[in-house]
């Protein structure tokens, strides 16, 4: 969702231009321009050439007015949004080895409740299946990588891992100790770019990713696709919304239904769609987040809604509402209701 996320910090430096005044050298750098060109320079150089050297290296580090007419609109700055914000503030640690970059929410809710727990998947598979609750918690851990230090094709792109587990745990079935039901495994590879195009005073960027899911289960509960997708992203503000289209990699048709080799679900694109859309707002400490995908050919949906607020240090509060169908792979065609509340460790941006 919202973002395998991404403008680039390109953006920064051209939303920098439209400062009105650069701000001038401090004593501390001509200092230090003056020290290392005294290391550097020749024996015949003088001091006064020195100081003209960096008093010109000063002038030239301002932007002209040319530079800022062409990055204006209409008297309009265009300044960072909440994408723009959260890949700044990871550029700075994402080669810290200490430092586990998040990709998206990560988040556990301790209580998780369905109007319909799919038991008829299970049936004749495992024994536990009729002594499933409708109440569970659900939680998700998803990190990224950077794969590169320069720049690749685009100035100021990048190129990523990203990796995200979901699991359901049945953490309430005493009956049945407490099994998790279902763990979906999603690792990715993604590029990011911006783009210099900033429609209304926002800021546009782009993603190209191939990423696998699956439940890492043996036949027949064995659910999994790969797709080929790319993320639309535009920023305004603390508005922030992505469209992400993909096409599903085909798969040879088993010959066998418990065959190893084969498409597991060959209509899970029936279900799951061809797209998602993402909106994240931000006020004051609060982030609202929407997710929606539509079949509209089968008429098949979901709708995901989430909001994080304020509770002690670090942690914040979460609740989820969900509507439709693949809220987990096992799930995917399979529709409920959901509701789940507990504490979220990263937000979305």
């Amino acid at each position: 969702m919202l973002l395998t996320l991404g403008l680039a910090v390109a953006q920064v430096q051209v939303q920098a231009q439209t400062q009105p005044q650069a701000q001038p050298q401090t004593k501390a750098e001509q200092d230090a321009c003056l020290l290392a060109a005294l290391k550097s320079a020749d024996a015949g150089t003088s001091v006064l050439q020195i100081r003209a050297a960096c008093s010109a290296d000063e002038k030239k580090s301002r932007p002209q007015a040319s530079e800022l007419a062409s990055v204006s609109r209409d008297d309009t700055e265009i300044t960072n949004g909440i994408i723009s914000n959260r890949l700044i503030a990871e550029k700075n640690t994402a080669f810290d080895p200490f430092v586990i970059t998040p990709h998206k929410m990560n988040y556990l809710l301790p209580v998780s409740i369905t109007d319909d727990i799919n038991t008829e998947v299970y049936r004749g598979v495992d024994a536990w299946s009729d002594n499933l609750t409708h109440s569970e918690a659900k939680f998700q851990l998803s990190i990224k990588v950077p794969l590169n230090r320069e720049d690749l094709l685009l100035e100021h792109d990048g190129l990523f891992f990203g990796f995200t587990l979901q699991s359901w745990w049945q953490v309430y079935s005493d009956n049945i100790s407490k099994p998790f039901r279902e763990t979906n495994y999603q690792p990715e590879v993604f590029y990011l770019a911006p783009l210099n195009w900033h429609p209304g005073g926002g800021n546009t960027g782009f993603a190209l990713g191939l990423e696998h899911q699956s439940n890492g289960r043996s036949q027949p509960l064995s659910r999994s696709w790969n797709r080929l997708y790319v993320n639309f992203l535009y920023e305004k503000d603390n508005f922030a919304l992505s469209f992400r289209p993909w096409w599903r990699l085909p798969e040879s048709k088993k010959q066998m239904p418990f065959d190893a080799d084969g498409d597991d679900n060959p209509d899970i694109a029936d279900f799951m769609g061809h797209f998602e859309l993402g909106l994240v707002y931000k006020w004051s400490d609060y982030e609202w987040t929407a997710k929606f995908r539509e079949n509209f050919a089968r008429h098949h949906g979901a709708l995901e809604l989430g909001l994080t607020f304020p509770l002690w240090g670090k942690l914040r509060g979460y609740a989820q509402y969900s509507l439709g169908y693949g809220e987990s792979l096992i799930d995917y065609n399979h529709s409920q209701q959901r509701f789940g509340l507990g504490i979220a460790l990263t937000d979305l941006l």
